[in-house]
């Protein structure tokens, strides 16, 4: 079984919203002043240690127009990577990209299910609410940024529902961004 990491980019008042400078927000890329080389190498051994990335149709939009100009290590992983895209529009997707199947929900369930490395899923901050409610994440990677923006999108959903994960990991950037990894408990 395959297992199933999100990783996002947090404010501390719970924004997930433009953290790298897309035009959606007043704040955006708040993540930007925070970088040290420590934290991108990290960002380069979570991506280089995954197989294929989950994307909502947002976000994959936006990387599909951000990655395949780019070079270098990172950058080549990301365009090698198969996607697999929750979108009601299959016929539009590239950059070595497939639709997941409706119903969403049983689609990632068979992708976990499958043979291979992990999964990752970055941004798509919609779809990881659902895979949150529906007891699909297996790993947490939250990494939280020493700033407030006052609004946004944020991740978490507001269901009403207990999910207890365990704190696998903690590390603390120079910068003052913290990476709080959790895994979901039992898992």
């Amino acid at each position: 079984m395959r297992r199933l990491i999100v990783t996002e980019f947090m404010t501390l008042d719970g924004v997930v919203e433009a953290p790298g400078g897309e035009p959606t927000h007043p704040h955006s890329g708040w993540t930007i002043p925070f970088g040290t080389d420590a934290l991108y190498a990290f960002k380069l051994r979570e991506v280089l240690e995954a197989e294929s990335l989950l994307l909502g149709r947002r976000t994959y939009q936006q990387f599909a127009d951000a990655w395949p100009p780019r070079e270098g290590e990172f950058a080549d992983k990301m365009n090698a990577m198969p996607k697999a895209v929750a979108t009601s529009r299959p016929a539009e997707l590239t950059w070595n990209a497939t639709a997941l199947e409706a119903p969403i929900r049983s689609s990632v369930q068979t992708l976990k299910d499958g043979d291979g490395g992990p999964i990752l899923v970055a941004g798509s901050a919609s779809l990881v609410r659902s895979l949150l409610v529906w007891g699909l994440v297996d790993e947490l990677r939250l990494l939280t940024y020493p700033v407030m923006v006052g609004g946004g999108i944020r991740l978490f959903p507001d269901d009403h529902e207990k999910w207890t994960f365990e704190l696998a990991e903690l590390t603390r950037f120079d910068s003052g961004a913290v990476l709080h990894t959790y895994r979901l408990a039992g898992s």
